[in-house]
């Protein structure tokens, strides 16, 4: 009897082996992901950390500064549509983030939220900026606050588009919206299997459940997406950072935050609600909210002329005007 349970244990490992060597999604290759991903205008700068970073800078060089952080698990690239309605007026910048697309692993595979804090300063220090505008999505708003109130006479303004920070606002069998990529990340073991197997399905499903404007969720959007979790040290990145209990931010703490700021929102956010950015509005000091209906997760990628026009708007009336003074 023991000779045939170990004779059927051999087979289901062999089987299990076999299933691990067909469904394996290998990390990407860094030289073709620069070639593919990191063209012009992109530079790899190298921080005072020892971070090489991967960012694009565009926009005259006298005009009023943006710094724009991605969320987790995204890129530089779902900036463009802004970049590309900013950049003749405003000095636009954006980077991959730490154990993001091309800038991937940090030397101590640490990507708390002090490592975020100094990448951003060191960023600004490499660009000899001293103050600019800071704004970020999802993850990358909630390392916009936080940047902001460690740093607050840096920060002009801020920009928080669907950002994390507030306390959770779903209830509790509502765990990241139902976002199954988000979901598996959190789920201790599965995380560890999605370190070596990653479908492309999975991706697409995951960017699909984020936004209500199903049209950003392009071949071209998911393959980036999948290649670039990819990127060496990206995927062990994710698994740190979900594998976190992250404490939200108290009403004390956003009170403190006398910064102009514009919170943009899309009201059919399923994995950060409009409650998070009414909560926002109502605990920071100059704020203004900016909903909109029929939009997801990625107002910037969603709706991009209707947030340009809010943005623009908003930056003439605090007084940032662009170079030319238009």
């Amino acid at each position: 009897m023991l000779k045939w349970t170990l004779r059927i244990l051999g087979v289901l490992l062999a089987l299990l082996v076999v299933a691990f060597l067909i469904f394996r999604t290998p990390d990407t290759d860094p030289a073709q992901m620069r070639a593919k991903y990191g063209g012009e205008p992109s530079q790899f700068v190298t921080l005072d950390s020892g971070l090489e970073v991967h960012l694009r800078d565009e926009g005259p060089r006298d005009a009023p500064a943006i710094i724009l952080l991605h969320g987790s698990n995204a890129d530089l690239h779902t900036w463009q549509p802004w970049v590309e309605g900013l950049k003749a007026d405003y000095r636009v910048i954006r980077f991959d983030q730490p154990g993001h697309g091309l800038t991937g692993a940090t030397a101590d595979g640490i990507y708390t939220i002090e490592t975020y804090v100094e990448t951003i300063d060191d960023v600004a220090d490499a660009l000899g900026l001293e103050s600019f505008i800071l704004g970020g999505n999802s993850m990358g708003g909630g390392h916009t606050l936080h940047y902001a109130m460690a740093h607050p006479d840096r920060v002009r303004a801020m920009i928080l588009v669907d950002a994390s920070g507030p306390p959770r606002m779903q209830s509790a069998d509502d765990d990241e919206g139902g976002n199954i990529g988000f979901t598996l990340a959190r789920t201790p073991v599965v995380n560890r299997i999605m370190k070596h197997i990653t479908p492309r399905s999975l991706v697409e499903q995951s960017l699909s459940q984020s936004v209500s404007n199903k049209d950003v969720v392009t071949s071209a959007a998911v393959d980036r997406y999948w290649e670039l979790l990819r990127y060496p040290g990206n995927r062990e990145a994710t698994i740190f950072r979900f594998g976190r209990d992250h404490t939200p931010l108290t009403p004390e703490q956003a009170n403190s935050l006398a910064i102009p700021a514009l919170v943009i929102w899309g009201e059919e956010d399923a994995l950060i609600p409009l409650a998070a950015g009414e909560w926002l509005d109502e605990h920071l000091p100059d704020s203004e909210l900016v909903a909109l209906p029929g939009i997801g997760h990625l107002p910037m990628e969603e709706a991009p002329e209707e947030t340009l026009v809010a943005l623009r708007s908003w930056l003439a009336e605090r007084g940032f005007a662009p170079v030319d003074g238009n």
